[in-house]
C-alpha cells in the first residue's frame, strides 16, 4: 500500500526574502544573555500611523491607557457595513506576537493583518500594546492586557471615537505565538475578574508561544523551519522569564508538571489554530488535548503546510483559512448570546 506523501512547505520567493530578513534581524537583534538590541531593531521595525481618514474599509486610532508604562491601543473599525451602521459588532482584542520581546500594535505586519482582520470578520479590533522584555519581564504583559480589558470595560465612553456599535458583551480575546500566550494565561485571570458590562465569549488562540524544559519532536524534527527554532525561543524565554522562573512554569508550560487545574474555570470556546510547519506545533497539540480533558470546548484547525505565523502574509492561501475559520467561529459565539435574549 503506497504511503501518503507528506506536505512540503512551498513558499512565494517574495516570502522567503522577507522570513530570511526577519530571520536576520530577529538573530541579530535578540542577544544569547536574554539582551535585546533595541536600538538595531526599533531602526528595522517599520510602524504605520493611525488613518483617521478609513483606508481599505477600516479606519483606526490609537489610545492611550497608562501613559507612564507606554500601554495604550489601536482600534481597527470596519467602515464599510454590509447591514445597517447601528447593528453592533463584536470586540476582538488581539495581542501581537514576538516572543514577548519584539514588535508592538503599530509594527507594520501586525497593523496590516488587523486591517484585513477588522474588514474580514466586520468586527472591532482592539490591538493592545504591551510592554516588552526584558525591561519588563513576565508576567507585566498579561497585567497589561488585564488593565486594557478594565479599561474598555469601565471608560469606553470617555474615548471620543469609541465606536458605538462595539459591543462589549461580545468580546473575544486573540493573539498569535507570544500574544497566544498571553491570550490564554489572560482568560484564566479574567475568570477571577468581576467585570461591569464585559463579557469575554471566545477565545482565538493563534500558534501560541508555549514552551518546556523537555524537548518536544517537532522541536527537533522541524529545526531549520521559518522564524521559530530552539535557539530564538530560548534567547525569547530567557529574556521575558524573571530569575529563579524556568520554562516548567505555569505561564510557559501550561499544560506541564506546575499547571493550573483550570477544570473548574469558565473559560469560553476556543478556537486553536497550529500549522504542520511550526516547530511549536508539538506543544500547541499538547495544549488542544489538555483543554479538552479539562473539560472545555475547544476547535482545532490544524494546516498542515503552514509555517509559524503564516497569516502574517496575504500572498499565502493558508491565511484565507485563518480568516473563515475566524469568522465562522465569531458568528457562531455572536449567535449563541443571541439565542440567550
Amino acid at each position: 500500500m503506497a504511503t501518503k506523501p507528506q506536505p512540503s512547505l512551498s513558499l512565494p520567493l517574495t516570502t522567503k526574502v522577507q522570513l530570511a530578513l526577519l530571520n536576520l534581524v530577529t538573530d541579530s537583534s535578540v542577544r544569547s544573555d536574554g539582551t535585546v538590541n533595541r536600538r538595531l531593531y526599533n531602526f528595522i521595525d517599520r510602524k504605520a500611523k493611525p488613518n483617521a481618514v478609513p483606508y481599505k474599509g477600516v479606519k483606526t486610532y490609537d489610545v492611550t491607557v497608562v501613559p507612564s508604562r507606554d500601554l495604550w491601543f489601536r482600534l481597527f473599525i470596519p467602515t464599510q457595513q454590509t447591514t445597517n451602521d447601528v447593528v453592533s459588532l463584536p470586540l476582538i482584542v488581539f495581542f501581537h506576537g514576538g516572543g514577548f520581546v519584539l514588535l508592538n500594535a503599530a509594527s507594520i505586519p501586525y497593523n496590516d493583518f488587523c486591517r484585513r482582520l477588522a474588514r474580514q470578520l466586520n468586527a472591532v479590533i482592539l490591538s493592545v500594546n504591551y510592554r516588552l522584555a526584558p525591561e519588563h519581564k513576565l508576567p507585566s504583559q498579561y497585567d497589561d492586557g488585564l488593565d486594557v480589558l478594565k479599561f474598555i470595560d469601565e471608560n469606553r465612553q470617555s474615548i471620543e471615537f469609541w465606536p458605538k456599535n462595539a459591543d462589549v458583551r461580545r468580546c473575544f480575546i486573540a493573539g498569535d505565538s507570544a500574544g497566544g500566550n498571553i491570550t490564554h494565561n489572560l482568560a484564566v485571570r479574567a475568570c477571577g475578574t468581576q467585570f461591569r458590562e464585559l463579557s469575554i465569549i471566545g477565545l482565538i488562540v493563534m500558534q501560541p508561544f508555549f514552551g518546556g524544559k523537555e524537548r518536544v519532536g517537532s522541536e527537533i524534527r522541524l529545526e531549520g523551519a521559518p522564524i521559530v527554532s530552539v535557539s530564538r525561543t530560548d534567547r525569547c524565554w530567557k529574556a521575558a522569564l524573571p530569575a529563579g522562573i524556568d520554562t516548567d512554569h505555569g505561564w510557559v508550560n501550561v499544560y506541564g508538571p506546575n499547571a493550573l487545574d483550570i477544570s473548574c474555570l469558565d473559560l469560553p470556546p476556543i478556537l486553536l489554530f497550529v500549522g504542520g510547519f511550526d516547530p511549536l506545533r508539538d506543544r500547541q497539540l499538547r495544549y488542544h488535548e489538555w483543554l479538552k480533558e479539562s473539560g472545555k470546548e475547544v476547535l482545532l484547525v490544524d494546516i498542515p503546510t503552514a509555517c509559524h505565523c503564516f497569516f502574517l502574509f496575504p500572498e499565502l492561501s493558508e491565511a484565507s483559512i485563518l480568516y473563515k475559520e475566524a469568522k465562522d467561529f465569531t458568528e457562531k459565539q455572536c449567535s449563541k448570546i443571541q439565542m440567550e435574549k
